[in-house]
């Protein structure tokens, strides 16, 4: 099945990105799969760049691999096929070669409820949808009551 899962994450939108966590870990436990969590800092606009101290970059870089490792740590994804990255440029593209450069073969990304917005100016889980070359699972936040994360509802018996 899936042995190679890609996790794109903003980590300044936890609540959308945990349930891609969680489900990333559920699939990777069923196929001992390995999940690779992905953070994309936008660059600084060139103008700027001088302004702006040099370590500006290594501490956002820090704090994004901070947060994926305890994202992960929550969801117990196994540290032995664990791991994060962090790139710099636009989202889909930085997402969609770190993809190929590891051999995903499943993508899987959070994603808000689509609004208005959304569907006239398009969105970088969108492009990722249709411009990847592997799978791709677009997930949305739902938990149960006692908020767990599921990926396919539980049904009564």
């Amino acid at each position: 099945m899936f042995k190679n899962i890609l996790v794109p994450i903003d980590t300044d939108e936890s609540d959308v990105a945990e349930p891609g966590v969680q489900f990333a870990a559920q699939l990777a436990a069923l196929t001992n799969g390995a999940v690779r969590m992905i953070h994309v800092l936008p660059p600084a606009p060139w103008r700027l760049q001088e302004f702006l101290p040099a370590q500006l970059q290594v501490d956002r870089e820090e704090a994004a691999l901070r947060k994926m490792k305890e994202m992960g740590q929550r969801a117990n994804v196994p540290t032995d096929y664990f791991s994060v990255t962090v790139r710099s440029g636009s989202v889909y593209d930085e997402v969609l070669a770190e993809a190929e450069a590891w051999g995903a073969d499943l993508i899987i990304i959070g994603s808000h409820s689509p609004a208005m917005s959304t569907y006239l100016l398009g969105s970088n889980a969108q492009n990722i949808v249709r411009h990847a070359k592997c799978s791709v699972m677009v997930i949305r936040p739902h938990k149960d009551e006692h908020g767990n994360y599921w990926l396919f509802p539980q049904f009564g018996s």
